[in-house]
């Protein structure tokens, strides 16, 4: 597959939850700064902050500041200028998870992602939701439902991870974020947006 160009692209990048999946979203936004993007990362604060199984927050969050030249968001306060400032012109969320899926369906906005997004959708620019989710066909079904019928949401093509073991679980293929970023720039979403699971 041919690496999308994204030059001259302000690329918000939003990491939260889904831990397991935390190695993958940074190669997902390395990616997106290999094929051209200046990358501007923002963090949950749990990611910035839990330490787990899969490795500290310092393991992720080097990297990030190492592609932004340093800058990092990760407090309400400076995801709220986003919008206001013109810092974006589209916004990947990866991974994105149920809960953060329940928040952007009912317009919460107690967090640095959610703000980032809703700062960011301020200027009508596209997000990019590249989900990672247990419940995905479960709980979040219907928030799923609900954004992929709201004007300026685009999703990276996902699929069951795992229907044997995890029937209800949805992941997206992280490799395909640059490419979803550039479809979702000109206003369409990358097809076909369901995959095997074989395929993620």
């Amino acid at each position: 597959m041919q690496m999308p160009d994204l030059s001259g692209v302000r690329l918000g990048f939003a990491l939260c939850g889904s831990f397991c999946n935390a190695a993958r979203a940074v190669a997902a936004a390395e990616a997106c700064a290999c094929a051209g993007a200046a990358v501007l990362p923002v963090v949950s604060e749990h990611f910035a902050s839990i330490p787990t199984r899969f490795g500290v927050p310092e393991d992720f969050l080097a990297p990030l500041r190492e592609l932004s030249g340093g800058r990092l968001i990760r407090s309400i306060t400076e995801a709220e200028p986003i919008g206001p400032k013109n810092l974006t012109d589209a916004m990947v969320v990866c991974p994105c998870t149920g809960n953060l899926l329940a928040k952007l369906s009912a317009g919460i906005t107690d967090g640095t992602v959610p703000m980032a997004v809703k700062s960011h959708l301020r200027g009508g620019k596209p997000v990019i939701l590249c989900i990672a989710t247990n419940d995905g066909l479960a709980a979040a079904a219907r928030n799923l439902g609900d954004l992929l019928n709201r004007r300026h949401y685009y999703f990276v093509p996902f699929g069951q991870d795992d229907p044997e073991r995890k029937p209800t679980s949805l992941v997206a293929d992280f490799s395909l974020v640059p490419e979803t970023v550039a479809a979702a720039l000109q206003g369409t979403q990358l097809q076909p947006l369901l995959y095997r699971s074989a395929m993620i």
